[in-house]
């Protein structure tokens, strides 16, 4: 709208013009609105489009990637709204917007409340009396309640005889886990999934009971955790040891932030990941995963955690492994190690994205022809993934394998990418690993995948406050992810089982405890 438009008189226009010439304003505002909604919603486009194609992407980390979709799609929401709201007038239709939910996927089992909405008036415009219901329109939406707190009460009546006094019968108080204690086996089990699943600190869990008008100090939740962690503690060793009866498993490690009292700082302890994932391939044993702390990354770590497994291990380029594959190996055989191509093309995709590397290129492509393949057998058997690798993929590997000495020669060996191609070689022999065994993955995102959520818990708690503590983390994590893998809801499954140990669940039946046995409750 012009500067001259906006300083005409309107009340010298007749009434029909005046009206028209309001119109056009409005028009003219409208498209303004609309314009900068298009150009806001194209800006936020090109920002997903980078977050998820763009060269950084594979730089940042999934959490990291997941936390940018979050806020982008919520401003993308926001816009929309708007655009909604600012639609015509009600004298034009408005179309409705299209709700975004997840259709069917509300469990039959949750608790659902009728609310009747009637007519403010039954009787009939027309005066023949009362109208009579002749159907329904039925709307599901989902609600959520705060986390409800309640007080669990138990009563145990005496009796006495009134003819004699040969006593008094009461029964005797239900088995707890804190004997004594103000939690309920729930009530710990929520505090455990809170902070290992949900990555809540204790002191932040105090925080939030506050609101509620209930204070607990950090330290009597720090108290629960570690009972819990005392008493859970046979159930993983079973855990590890039914791992470890397997043929084939991952490892990885990572950081464990810990505080070290005597110098008023954190040291770093590690808790490496021993995992079995055999669903690809159609194995039978459950997948599972027990996080082992140490106070350093030490290869004898490793050495001790694997004690009595013999077998093929699928892990990253790590030298401390090394030692495991020695005839002199203490706690078994020597293994097979598996390396990661999915490595490999890390190494080569740093030195194509700083420098644009023709050579790395090349590298990257011969690696995405396995891949290929790989995504062509997913979910075969191992002999079929065997007869097809060693078909398809071998030919591909020997071909690498010339490619890979040719470009070494070319290539200067202190050079960054000449430091590249040489990892490549050193863990030549593992890479070689899953052409000659159809169970063997091409890497080991599998087992990273499940360090992920001890990454998650650093991130947020910043340290363990002991090496102990370090070692309840690992303790209460490996039955969460195990549980959370196999499809069971982890508070659900804690809270059985500490319900069961409390009750004095025998020693000879824990494999009844494991995760992937929890039948829960109707």
């Amino acid at each position: 709208m012009t500067a001259a438009a906006e300083d005409l008189d309107l009340s010298v226009l007749p009434p029909e013009y005046r009206v028209a010439f309001e119109a056009l304003q409005a028009t003219a505002v409208r498209a303004a609105e609309l314009e900068d909604i298009v150009k806001r919603l194209e800006h936020l486009v090109a920002e997903l489009n980078h977050a998820v194609h763009g060269k950084k992407s594979e730089k940042l980390r999934e959490d990291d990637r997941q936390l940018a979709f979050e806020d982008l799609e919520i401003a993308v929401a926001e816009v929309e709204e708007q655009k909604q709201e600012q639609a015509p007038g009600e004298d034009k239709p408005r179309r409705k917007r299209v709700a975004r939910r997840n259709r069917g996927n509300l469990p039959a089992g949750l608790v659902r409340i009728e609310r009747v909405v009637e007519p403010d008036n039954l009787m009939c415009p027309c005066g023949c009396g009362m109208m009579h219901r002749i159907g329904e329109d039925r709307s599901e939406r989902l609600d959520i309640v705060p986390a409800q707190l309640r007080v669990i009460v138990t009563v145990r009546p005496k009796y006495a005889c009134r003819a004699c006094t040969d006593g008094v019968s009461q029964a005797p108080t239900p088995p707890w886990l804190i004997e004594g204690g103000l939690p309920t086996e729930g009530a710990i089990a929520h505090v455990l999934v809170s902070k290992y699943a949900d990555h809540l600190p204790l002191y932040r869990q105090s925080q939030i009971l506050a609101r509620s008008g209930i204070d607990i100090h950090r330290s009597t939740l720090a108290d629960w955790v570690g009972v819990a962690a005392f008493h859970l503690r046979p159930v993983v060793d079973r855990l590890a040891e039914h791992l470890k009866t397997s043929t084939k498993l991952f490892m990885d490690e990572t950081t464990a932030p810990v505080l070290d009292p005597g110098r008023g700082q954190t040291k770093t302890g590690y808790l490496w990941a021993l995992a079995r994932d055999d669903r690809s391939w159609g194995g039978d044993d459950p997948p599972g995963v027990v996080y082992f702390y140490a106070p350093d990354r030490r290869g004898e770590n490793a050495e001790k955690f694997l004690k009595g497994f013999n077998g093929i291990l699928q892990l990253d380029g790590y030298q401390g492994y090394n030692r495991l594959t020695r005839p002199d190996r203490k706690g078994g055989e020597p293994i097979i190690v598996a390396h990661c191509w999915a490595h490999a093309r890390r190494k080569l995709k740093e030195i194509f994205d700083r420098d644009g590397s023709e050579i790395a290129a090349e590298g990257l492509r011969r690696i995405a022809e396995l891949y290929a393949i790989e995504k062509d057998i997913r979910g075969t058997s191992s002999g079929q993934r065997l007869s097809a690798r060693q078909a398809r993929s071998a030919p591909l590997v020997d071909a690498f394998a010339t490619w890979l000495q040719a470009q070494r020669l070319r290539v200067s060996a202190k050079s960054r990418l000449g430091e590249k191609l040489a990892y490549i070689h050193r863990h030549w022999d593992g890479l070689q690993t899953f052409l000659s065994d159809g169970r063997v993955e091409i890497d080991s995102n599998k087992v990273e995948n499940l360090v992920r959520p001890i990454a998650l818990n650093r991130k947020n708690a910043l340290f363990a406050g002991h090496d102990e503590g370090g070692k309840a983390w690992g303790r209460a994590a490996s039955l969460i992810e195990t549980a959370k893998i196999n499809g069971v809801e982890p508070f659900a499954y804690l809270k059985s089982t500490l319900e069961a140990i409390a009750a004095g669940h025998p020693q000879n039946r824990i494999d009844e405890l494991l995760p992937w046995n929890f039948q829960p409750s109707s």
